[in-house]
């Protein structure tokens, strides 16, 4: 049977690998291991929105309110924008994919950092679009002005902080260089981390109306995953001017948000304290592992979100590392297929950490 041309050249994306995996393959007890490779929130969802979900989940016959009115008037409040520069998605990937189909056609080009989030990449080549890289691997402004005054695109995307190395552009910076851009040009500013990266750094922080009223091509995507601990329900959004909204709207399947996530949602953007104490629990156990860090001698990158990347350096491999910790029931993600010689783990709670720290120990003695 043949398929579209174009799927011979995407890659399926590579998901951390799940808790089922390591009770089926290593018999370890799931209470025994410590997912540190997909960047959740280790603390879990927040007991208000646990308490609403269980008094509603009597509903689930009935399908979910299609308009979403509720909770965009929410997210309208909380970034200061109108309800119709709102479009919600299962999970802010999928409005990534209404942003590639909606632009980007076999002739199109979409530009992008060398190593950032993959699904940037997989969505452009199911539209048969060019994709262009940086030559680094972090973010840098200068060698994606000049390719995009060489080539042109019709997308730009930018991780800010970006997945999954967790540098973040200054918002100056993002701004000076969003000058030079044409506006037909597509701006996807993806701020999954910005929660992390506003409370770390002011400077790091997008504004999303501020960035769509300055900037018209611009959309910023948000996301319930992380800060927000609602991974499991699969919801994100995205901020924008009108007409681009009506035109992702298109696109957008019937009913893509389920009843429980709308739900969940709505009562997690009420419980503010919630978050802002799992966000300042990160950045304190992140402390810890630039500490450990340095004790072994590794290189790390600077953090702005929920997770840290540690290089290796010549003594070890990502390769060696991620499997001899996955064997003690440890995940965390091997960055290898990037082409580095890094582990990315996500910041676990005071207990995981300390657990991890112990067996990261004996792993990286028994590798010497």
């Amino acid at each position: 049977m043949n398929f579209n041309e174009v799927l011979d050249d995407c890659k399926v994306y590579e998901a951390g690998k799940p808790i089922e995996l390591l009770v089926r393959e290593y018999g370890i007890a799931p209470k025994d291991i410590i997912k540190l490779a997909s960047n959740e929130n280790p603390y879990g969802t927040s007991p208000k929105v646990k308490k609403k979900i269980k008094e509603l989940v009597s509903n689930m016959y009935i399908y979910p309110d299609d308009s979403m009115y509720e909770l965009k008037e929410a997210l309208a409040n909380r970034f200061n924008v109108q309800n119709e520069n709102i479009i919600m998605g299962a999970g802010s990937d999928q409005i990534l994919d209404f942003c590639v189909k909606a632009k980007c056609t076999k002739n199109s080009k979409i530009l992008m950092s060398k190593t950032t989030f993959a699904m940037y990449e997989i969505y452009g080549k199911q539209a048969g679009a060019t994709i262009l890289k940086t030559k680094d691997d972090e973010h840098n402004l200068e060698q994606f002005l000049s390719m995009y005054k060489e080539h042109g695109a019709d997308i730009i995307f930018l991780c800010l902080p970006n997945n999954p190395l967790g540098e973040c552009l200054n918002k100056d910076d993002v701004y000076t260089f969003l000058d030079e851009i044409n506006k037909n040009t597509l701006v996807v500013i993806d701020g999954a981390y910005q929660e992390y990266a506003s409370f770390k750094d002011k400077k790091k922080e997008i504004i999303a109306s501020d960035l769509i009223n300055k900037y018209n091509n611009c959309i910023y995507l948000g996301t319930f995953s992380k800060a927000y601990a609602l991974g499991g329900m699969r919801i994100g959004y995205g901020i924008a001017q009108k007409n681009i909204i009506q035109a992702l709207f298109k696109l957008r399947p019937p009913f893509n948000i389920t009843t429980l996530s709308l739900i969940a949602s709505i009562e997690a953007l009420k419980d503010k304290e919630f978050v802002e104490e799992c966000i300042s629990k990160n950045f304190e156990e992140m402390k810890r592992y630039e500490e450990y860090a340095k004790e072994k001698s590794f290189e790390y990158i600077p953090s702005y979100t929920n997770f840290i990347s540690i290089k290796l350096g010549k003594l070890f491999t990502s390769n060696d590392i991620a499997n001899a910790l996955l064997k003690r029931g440890i995940i965390v993600r091997n960055l290898a297929a990037y082409g580095l010689n890094t582990i990315r783990i996500t910041i676990g709670s005071k207990e995981q950490n300390t657990k991890v720290f112990k067996i990261l120990d004996e792993v990286l003695e028994k590798l010497k």
